[in-house]
């Protein structure tokens, strides 16, 4: 049985309006993420740290209070043993040591814009005009995390440093010793990371 004319028009009137409502409501949610986002864009602008920085471990540095660590590598944990020649030794202090030794008492520029997930800024270094991440890897002390792959597999075929012997990848080990799952620097990490940065309330 038909509806009358008149109670038809009146449901599509109805029905229209609550349409219109709907689409007010999300134009509003969108308008406000919109201006959330906005009003918390400066957390992403790159920032720069320079000095004489206190080298921590393999891959991060202090520059006072300022926690930073290298992006795109990763260097054994500072309590990480390797192998070489049938014995352990103390790969991860010399992986330090070898960014000490690198650094050498230069002043070094470092740029980032993401933080990770213990809020130190991960940052690509320069002293003078060595690029210090690219070269950690080259040197075989630290590893490919989502850069530097050509640098890490020139440093495997040559037996630089880590490549000398066997060790486990420093993600791989921390996760076998309880630590924290990190992701690489790179792909859905990094839109993790700006997520969080972005989001995160202060």
């Amino acid at each position: 049985m038909r509806l009358p004319r008149a109670r038809r028009r009146a449901a599509g009137r109805g029905a229209s309006s609550w349409r219109r409502l709907m689409d007010i409501g999300l134009a509003a949610v969108i308008l406000g993420l919109l201006l959330l986002l906005s009003a918390r864009l400066d957390r992403i602008a790159t920032e720069s740290i320079a000095g004489v920085p206190w080298v921590s471990d393999g891959d991060s540095l202090a520059f006072g209070e300022e926690r930073v660590r290298l992006m795109g590598v990763d260097a054994p944990e500072l309590e990480q043993r390797c192998r070489r020649q049938d014995a352990e030794y103390a790969c991860g202090r010399l992986a330090r040591d070898a960014l000490a030794r690198l650094i050498g008492g230069r002043a070094v520029v470092c740029t980032g814009r993401q933080r990770d997930m213990y809020s130190r800024l991960l940052v690509s270094c320069r002293a003078g005009e060595e690029d210090i991440n690219r070269k950690m890897v080259a040197l075989g002390w630290a590893v490919s995390y989502g850069d530097f792959t050509m640098e890490e597999q020139a440093a495997r075929r040559s037996g630089a440093g880590l490549w000398a012997g066997s060790f486990d990848r420093p993600r791989e080990w921390r996760l076998m010793h309880g630590a924290a799952a990190e992701s690489e620097h790179a792909g859905l990490a990094q839109i993790v990371n700006w997520l969080r940065q972005v989001f995160r309330f202060r």
